[in-house]
């Protein structure tokens, strides 16, 4: 997918996530998600600009969810270090910082899983390549229908956050 589909499918992971820290009093915490979700939306591609590294790749894999998932979480601690949290505070940060950091990996496999190209994202325990062939990355209407559909879901759970 291109930037355009990423958003759309990490809005649409977002939502139900953003949905259930507003209904948990956490309104903040589901802007730092949904923020953070967009503007990392795009991070495993990066792997276009680092020679050696192939498309698809080790980027593209649950092992750099979690090691994103990882820098999030430990961020996210000397974050909580540095802001005086009492230790149950800097937990609940750290596994927040966590969850941010992988799921929004996660959200990108499953835009990319959609295109023919699929991924492999067992590697480097198994190539097994996963991939739902419904239309190729460059899909225009594919890319700006997610997104349209992502920007949906947002708005929707944003309006039920105000009337449940």
């Amino acid at each position: 997918m291109y930037r355009f589909g990423h958003w759309g499918v990490s809005l649409l992971v977002f939502a139900p996530f953003g949905f259930a820290l507003v209904q948990t009093g956490h309104p903040e915490l589901a802007f730092v998600l949904g923020a953070v979700m967009c503007w990392l939306a795009m991070l495993p591609d990066y792997d276009h600009r680092v020679p050696g590294l192939s498309h698809r790749g080790p980027t593209h894999t649950i092992l750099f969810a979690l090691l994103v998932g990882g820098v999030g979480g430990g961020a996210a601690k000397l974050l909580a270090s540095t802001g005086g949290l009492a230790d149950s505070g800097a937990t609940t940060l750290t596994g927040f910082g966590f969850a941010a950091g992988a799921l929004t990996i996660l959200a990108h496999l499953l835009a990319d899983a959609l295109t023919p190209a699929g991924i492999r994202p067992f590697w480097p325990l198994s190539s097994r390549k996963v991939t739902f062939s419904l239309w190729t990355a460059d899909n225009t209407v594919a890319n700006y229908g997610l997104f349209g559909l992502g920007v949906f879901a947002v708005a929707a759970t944003a309006y039920l956050s105000l009337v449940v």
